[in-house]
């Protein structure tokens, strides 16, 4: 199930803003797509980053796929959890699955990003190829 208070963006990331604070993670699609997720590398405190470019990387049972990040910031916090338990993210890929908390540079960039009913179509669109 989606969430509505999130941004999608087209490769699979969420973004959950709060003043210029944007929270990250991967969607429940991401997810069930590359299977159980065994270990997930983490960018540092205070590392910029670009919208479009890559966050992170997961690795999967299956693969191991780039993160990317859905807007522009610098990163304020990161989940540790995820380092001993990144299955975290397959258990609650909204909620304390999250990646890392950025300090957004240019929030208008959310503007670019998918609605849930957006996000959904869009998922229709890509099964549909």
């Amino acid at each position: 199930m989606n969430p509505d208070d999130i941004k999608y963006h087209r490769e699979h990331a969420w973004v959950r803003a709060e003043g210029k604070r944007a929270t990250i993670g991967i969607t429940d699609y991401a997810q069930q797509q590359m299977g159980d997720i065994v270990y997930i590398d983490l960018p540092e405190a205070d590392t910029e980053i670009d919208a479009d470019s890559e966050l992170s990387e997961v690795e999967s049972t299956k693969a191991t796929s780039p993160v990317v990040s859905p807007v522009s910031g610098t990163v304020v916090d990161v989940n540790e959890d995820l380092a001993d338990s990144p299955e975290i993210i397959n258990e609650d890929p909204y909620g304390n699955g999250w990646l890392v908390v950025l300090e957004m540079s240019d929030p208008s960039e959310l503007n670019d990003l998918m609605s849930k009913s957006e996000y959904e179509k869009f998922l229709k669109e890509e099964e549909g190829k």
